[in-house]
This record gives C-alpha cells, structure tokens and sequence, in this order.
C-alpha cells in the first residue's frame, strides 16, 4: 500500500516546476491528482505524464484568481474522484520593485495570487471537508487526517529587498495557515506552511536574452535572476547550491504523509539551510 493511496489532491500552479513536481510526487504515492495552471497545455501535458505511468490525474484549467475558480477547482476534485483529503496552494509568481516604484496593481496582483486565491480555495473546501466528516461521524468510521499545504517563501519570514508585496502575501499565508490549523483541527485537517529558499525553476533561473518574460492576465511580467547575483546566493546557502524542484515537492509531500498526522499550524523552511 502506498503512503497516498485512495487519497484525492488538489495542487494548483502545478503544469510546470515545483507545481509539477508535487503532483508528480503525490501521485507516485497512490493519490490522484487535480492538476492546474494558468494555460491549458502545460496543465494537460502533466496529466497524460501522470496517466502514462499508471497514475490518475485530470486538469483544472484557469487562473486561481478568476472569480468562481476555486468552487470550480474543488468541484473538480470530487466530481472526478469522489472527495477531497490533500491542498497544495502553489500557484503565484513575483512582480518586483523597490517600494517607492510599486504601483497598487502590482501590489494587489501578487496579494491575490498568494493570498486571496488560497483562501479562496480553502473557503471553497470547507463544506467538502464538512460534509465528509460528518458523513463518516454518522456511519460510526474513523475520520481520516486531511492535509494542508500552503506555499511561503523565506521571504516571507524575513523579508527581501525589492518584494514589499510578495514578503507581505507570503506572511500572510502563514497567518492564514495557523489559523486555519486551529479551525480545522476538529476536523482531524493538519494545515501546514513550506517555507522556500532557492530553489532552480524558470522563474528564477538566469535572466538571460530577450525571452524572458511571462504573461499573466495580458501582463508581461520580467522572470529570472541576474547571473552574478545568483552565483552569490548560491554561495551563501550551506549545501552551496539551489535547491530542484523535486526536492521541494518532498518538502510538501513529507506533510502530506501519514506520519505527519500530528504536525500542524507549522513552518517547514526547505531552504537549503539558508534563511534570510
């Protein structure tokens, strides 16, 4: 039996990198998987990865900040596989600049996807979870441990010059997470935060030639990191390098396991040992 098995997930932001990742991880150990992500190919080339190696997935097209997305979301789950037990909130991206140059669009952009939608989506779990409780309640059946993960960043923790809205957004979700991990508790849900450091994806590789930006919601967005600069910070993490995607995915999957029953309203830093 495997740690995940008969398990349904939610993880959104997951058509590419770390989103990937997790999804690829949980569904290894028996979960089936909602997959989603901003644009429709990358959403639809994770789920035939996952139906390919035997695992079952089906993709949830569309930005975590639309109105109606996270009802759509979860509808998604339990229409598809007949409940809900594991949320990965992991969708987002960085809009930069010093302060005093950040207009309220870019603020209200990043606070939105990083921590509205979350909300959102867990607002929109609530009565799923509920009414499963109560449902096992009342056939005299254990209830099973439902998990939370929420996406933080180091940043987050300590703040970085330049991300005045994402640090906020990712200190947000902590609160959020520790709040929800005294409501939930009644409902045997662990809600849990993994806080990142480096870690190696398109968004914060080198920013190197023309073609490095995003679109987001008809934004053009600037990703990437300045060459010189990553180089320092490598430098300055103990394990002297990035982390992979596949190494935070395991961040997030080791609070989705059995053996994390009892951990909840907690920070995970997966950051090499490097915090800010």
């Amino acid at each position: 039996m495997k740690n995940l098995q008969n398990k349904t997930a939610v993880v959104s932001g997951s058509g590419r990198g770390i989103g990937r990742e997790i999804a690829l991880k949980l569904v290894a150990e028996g979960a089936a998987v909602v997959v989603n992500d901003l644009d429709a190919e990358p959403a639809k080339e994770t789920v035939a990865a996952i139906e390919a190696a035997g695992g079952r997935a089906t993709a949830c097209v569309g930005s975590v900040t639309e109105d109606g997305f996270a009802e759509r979301f979860v509808r998604t789950a339990v229409d598809s596989f007949g409940g809900l037990d594991i949320v990965v909130n992991n969708a987002g991206y960085t809009w930069d600049t010093v302060i005093q140059k950040m207009t309220d669009e870019q603020w209200d952009a990043i606070l939105d996807v990083h921590l509205k939608a979350p909300f959102r989506i867990l607002r929109a779990a609530q009565p799923v979870i509920s009414a499963a409780v109560k449902s096992a309640v009342a056939a005299g059946e254990p209830v099973p441990c439902r998990k939370v993960v929420n996406i933080s960043s180091i940043a987050g923790l300590g703040g970085n010059a330049g991300q005045a809205n994402y640090a906020a957004a990712k200190a947000g979700i902590t609160g959020l997470s520790k709040t929800l991990a005294r409501e939930w508790g009644r409902y045997n849900v662990t809600v849990n935060t993994v806080a990142f450091g480096l870690i190696r994806t398109r968004l914060s590789g080198p920013a190197t030639g023309a073609d490095n930006t995003i679109d987001v919601d008809g934004r053009q967005i600037r990703i990437g990191v300045n060459p010189d600069l990553l180089s320092t910070m490598d430098r300055a993490i103990p394990l002297g390098r990035a982390g992979t995607a596949a190494e935070a995915a395991g961040a997030v999957y080791l609070l989705c396991t059995p053996e994390s029953d009892y951990i909840s309203g907690q920070t995970v830093v997966c950051g090499g040992g490097f915090t800010l």
